[in-house]
């Protein structure tokens, strides 16, 4: 198994990897949560299977949490199919064939791809990009060139889920409110300033934490996919033949008599399962059976039915194309609908904050991303976490994109091409999975990763359209985050080569010890090391200007695993080195957070007591040279990083008054 050391440095630009230098191969362990958290809490797929009112309640909470993107989709997509800037006319053969691709999406996509095998993709209780990529790389440590392109496929699709996080919020809000239009044009100038207020508060709420949102949402999401279906029946009695389309037939032949149109159009069928991701990212919250669960009873059928209801609406008036989600409701029915699709919509934005928080501390954990403060909403799901700033930054970023595009319609021109990407890459490394770790034959793994990646390519290709109308933000997001990712990531490994020139053996510093005779000071001195081999610098640099060595000295390692936690009993080791030396090495998974005096305590170090320990830091300044490495301007936007990341004593849960930190200066 890979990991990654977390030694002397304790900076944010610290923690050289015993690895190797390579900013793409070694992940490390970074996370700064502001208090412990019991790491040893099993996991929604390691608890023993959920049953009964536990499982229900868990359901309604992946309900209101996971599947909000996905189940606002009618606000928009058939519109935009029929009605949008690169929509087909709202004629019989093209509603039919448009129902046809809608569904057939929602069953390849969704259900097969994500659901039932995706979701199969359990690192040990965690999902999303970061997990699949984690898990993929650990089945390929032996060919590199393959971990390497597992990595950067990764962090890309990672990246892109970001930019797909910003419109998501906007566009479901501002579909939702736009229905204010329907209901009286005077109303038309209010949308943006409600959709901006809805969404400060939507985000305002975060810091209460996933579990409490998703016991709020909800209900709300279950009136809101019982409306869906509801008005889909009502409709669908009335012209019960569009239900032919479920047959493929009718969406290929769409294909074929619109050609390069219908296959544009396929940019705005997408909008239907764009949900998916944030379902497979979320999955550490909840587990995977609740959302398997939901999926199958509760919300394909819901969207399945609506989505035929409004096709048979426009069936029998196609000026209704317009905007057939709301012209579904009688005209008594439709300010209860607005208030309860604007309430959906709200739900729609938290499948990809709460998405966001989860891949953001998988980064910072796999050392590619610097550290930030992060918030445990709940002591019983440890994936259940609040990260101020990624929160913060989202509702700016989305605020400005209401004010800057101004319409739902407009915002679905520059949605879907970075979320195709994030679907591609999330089935190819799938593919690693199943071939490494599932022992898939290649017939097998190689006839699903064609059926899934098949209709994606093709939603790409007809996403590419949207670049030029705005779907160049989430792309430049994607490229921007990724830019930070892979730069934190080969900058700690700069630093990380940069120390390992300075390293003394330890053997050599104890020969030192024996020929210079310092003197031994009661107390226990604890330093973080890069490996029980070496000396680290803070030991280095205090015996050299004070002669005094502690009695007892620990040496702590912390490991970072490419799980998402590890077993009580794998824990640590603890090895003894010579007089009043031991060496400690802790384990900690990916989603877990380390906290070295809740450690030092469980381990039994001799001599410790937290009154009479003190904690020596590195407390590096990284300068940015021309020293080959990496860019010049790289180099300073590292420095910018680590000098604005969390402090590492908020890192290690140490109190700030037992630490003393021993600075220096690293060249890269």
């Amino acid at each position: 198994m890979d990991a990654t050391t977390h030694s002397d440095p304790a900076s944010a630009a610290a923690a050289p990897s015993s690895a190797g230098a390579d900013a793409l191969e070694t992940p490390a362990d970074e996370a700064a949560p502001d208090e412990a958290v019991d790491s040893e809490q099993p996991t929604p797929s390691q608890r023993t299977t959920p049953r009964g009112r536990y499982l229900a309640g868990l359901s309604l909470a992946a309900l209101g949490v996971v599947f909000g993107d996905i189940g606002t989709s009618p606000l928009y997509a058939m519109r935009e199919c029929l009605h949008g800037p690169h929509s087909v006319a709202p004629q019989p053969a093209n509603v039919f064939g448009v129902l046809s691709l809608i569904l057939w999406s929602l069953i390849v996509v969704v259900s097969l791809k994500y659901v039932a095998y995706v979701l199969r993709a359990d690192n040990k209780g965690e999902g999303g990009i970061l997990a699949l990529m984690a898990l993929a790389s650990s089945v390929s440590s032996e060919n590199p060139r393959l971990r390497r392109g597992v990595v950067l496929l990764g962090l890309f699709g990672a990246a892109l889920l970001y930019g797909d996080g910003m419109i998501t919020p906007a566009i479901s809000v501002l579909g939702a409110v736009e229905g204010l239009k329907v209901k009286a044009d005077w109303l038309e100038p209010w949308v943006i300033p409600i959709t901006i207020a809805i969404l400060i508060g939507l985000f305002a709420l975060q810091h209460r934490g996933t579990a409490k949102v998703g016991r709020l949402f909800g209900p709300i999401t279950l009136v809101w996919f019982v409306v869906l279906a509801v008005l889909g029946i009502v409709h669908i009695a009335d012209h019960p033949s569009i239900l032919m389309a479920v047959s493929p037939t009718y969406g290929v032949a769409f294909l074929l008599d619109n050609r390069l149109s219908g296959v544009l159009a396929l940019g705005s069928v997408f909008l239907v399962v764009t949900g998916g991701e944030a379902l497979y990212a979320d999955m550490g919250h909840f587990g995977r059976r609740p959302i398997r669960l939901v999926w199958f009873s509760v919300v394909l059928p819901a969207l399945v039915l609506n989505y035929f209801g409004q096709g048979a609406l426009i069936l029998a008036d196609p000026a209704a194309a317009e905007n057939p989600f709301f012209h579904m409701a009688p005209s008594w029915g439709l300010l209860p609908l607005l208030l309860i699709a604007t309430a959906a919509s709200i739900i729609a934005s938290q499948a990809l904050i709460s998405g966001a928080f989860s891949l953001t501390r998988q980064a910072m954990m796999l050392g590619f991303w610097p550290r930030l403060r992060i918030d445990h909403t709940s002591t019983r799901e440890i994936g259940q976490i609040y990260v101020p700033m990624i929160n913060w930054l989202l509702l700016l970023a989305t605020t400005g994109l209401v004010v800057g595009f101004g319409s739902s319609s407009a915002l679905a021109t520059a949605y879907g091409i970075a979320v195709t990407l994030t679907m591609v890459i999330t089935t190819l490394l799938a593919y690693v999975v199943a071939r490494r770790r599932w022992g898939f034959g290649v017939p097998l793994a190689l006839g699903l990763t064609v059926l899934f990646l098949t209709p994606e390519l093709v939603f790409m290709c007809a996403n590419l359209v949207k670049i030029h109308d705005g779907g160049w933000f989430p792309l430049a997001v994607g490229v921007g985050v990724f830019t930070i990712l892979t730069t934190w990531q080969r900058g700690r490994a700069l630093v990380a080569a940069r120390f390992r020139e300075q390293l003394v053996p330890l053997q050599d510093f104890f020969e030192l010890m024996r020929v210079e005779l310092p003197a031994r000071v009661p107390g226990m001195a604890v330093y973080m090391s890069s490996s029980a081999e070496m000396t680290p610098p803070a030991l280095l640099y205090n015996f050299q200007h004070n002669r005094v060595v502690h009695q007892n000295v620990m040496l702590l390692t912390i490991v970072t695993e490419e799980v998402p936690r590890v077993a009580p009993q794998d824990r640590f080791q603890l090895t003894p080195l010579g007089p009043g030396f031991s060496q400690l090495v802790a384990h900690y998974g990916f989603t877990e957070s380390p906290n070295v005096p809740a450690l030092m305590a469980s381990c039994g170090a001799p001599g410790y007591l937290p009154e009479h320990t003190t904690f020596f830091l590195g407390r590096e300044t990284v300068l940015a040279t021309h020293r080959p490495g990496m860019a010049l301007w790289r180099e300073k936007l590292f420095v910018y990083l680590s000098r604005n990341a969390q402090p590492a004593t908020a890192f290690f849960g140490i109190p700030p008054d037992r630490v003393i930190e021993i600075g220096s200066q690293i060249e890269i």
